[in-house]
């Protein structure tokens, strides 16, 4: 009898739909007014007053100053007086002759990062991972070198790079008979040199990142890939390659966007020299705002600064478009 009770029992009616009183059926709520209420009951309200001094604090550090940017880019300002010229600073950052030679410049630097110094730590990564023991040791001394201040790097790394026989590097050299090189003091090899230190000092962040994500490999893909009979390099390749895949595509376009705003080695190390051979776009633009003691023309720098923007902006979205099916 329960059962047969139980099967002949009418469904339970939605409160929405349930007849009031008089009979009549309420309607559910609908509109931007019921939205609202909506959001209110599902907490809305309290993750707005969280949000609110994020984003506060957000749009003062962050979009204020790229707002003041904006409108600079458009003044011909020295930050005392200001006027407004409208595209003159684009026209005149585009028809400067060494805006061109700093863009060859950031795009060589770029490509000689990215093929010398982009493998490098995923191939130490993994090489770490396969070590047994003593691997927090490699891994402190891999992330050393990013610990190190820049401008104490900087330092060690000229006296590396002393053009003269008795130099650290050209000694080395001599050993094995290579003849003393001139590193920074060349023109041929100044840029290849900024880039064996850039690499050296940053390789440190991107292996630990891809030691991280080595850990969340399964252990299984590994025991069956063994079972198969594959090799190390076989592992490595259809295996680790494949699981790292979203990782390695973030970090790729991570390095292209640092690449393209290299400034701190061609600053410290060799100025722009020699015959503005690593002249880079950061360091024009650091030229176009500091060029003289009495303060430089911001508006172009920031015009430059804009342009940059626009393009890195237009080149991590064509990056992630065309890489969104193979990350995934």
């Amino acid at each position: 009898m329960t059962a047969l009770h139980e099967a002949t029992a009418p469904a339970a009616v939605p409160a929405e739909r349930r007849p009031s009183a008089s009979g009549a059926r309420r309607a559910p709520e609908r509109g931007p007014v019921a939205g609202v209420r909506r959001w209110v009951r599902g907490g809305g309200l309290s993750t707005l007053a969280f949000a609110i001094p994020l984003l506060i604090v957000f749009g003062i550090f962050s979009w204020s100053p790229i707002v003041q940017a904006m409108v600079m880019s458009f003044q011909k300002t020295n930050l005392i007086t200001s006027q407004f010229v409208g595209f003159d600073n684009f026209a005149h950052v585009l028809a400067d002759p060494l805006l061109g030679r700093a863009v060859l410049n950031t795009l060589y630097f770029a490509v000689l990062a990215l093929v010398l110094g982009f493998p490098l730590p995923i191939l130490l990564a993994v090489l770490m991972s396969e070590v047994r023991r003593g691997r927090g040791l490699y891994s402190a001394l891999a992330y050393l070198p990013v610990v190190i201040p820049p401008v104490v790097a900087v330092l060690l790394w000229k006296f590396f790079f002393s053009a003269s026989e008795t130099g650290v590097f050209n000694t080395v050299l001599g050993w094995v008979g290579i003849p003393a090189q001139p590193w920074i003091q060349s023109a041929a090899s100044a840029m290849p040199s900024l880039v064996l230190e850039a690499t050296w000092a940053a390789a440190g962040g991107s292996i630990i990142i891809y030691l991280a994500a080595l850990l969340g490999v399964p252990g299984e893909l590994y025991d069956a890939a063994e079972v198969d009979g594959a090799t190390i390099w076989r592992k490595i390749w259809h295996v680790t390659l494949p699981q790292l895949r979203g990782v390695i595509f973030i970090m790729l376009i991570l390095q292209i966007i640092a690449t393209a705003q290299i400034f701190l080695e061609p600053f410290l190390f060799t100025g722009g020299g020699p015959n503005n051979a690593t002249v880079t776009v950061l360091l024009l633009i650091y030229r176009y705002a500091f060029q003289n003691s009495l303060g430089g023309d911001y508006g172009e720098a920031t015009a430059l600064s804009l342009m940059l923007a626009i393009v890195l902006a237009g080149l991590s979205f064509l990056y992630f478009k065309a890489t969104e099916r193979w990350s995934s």
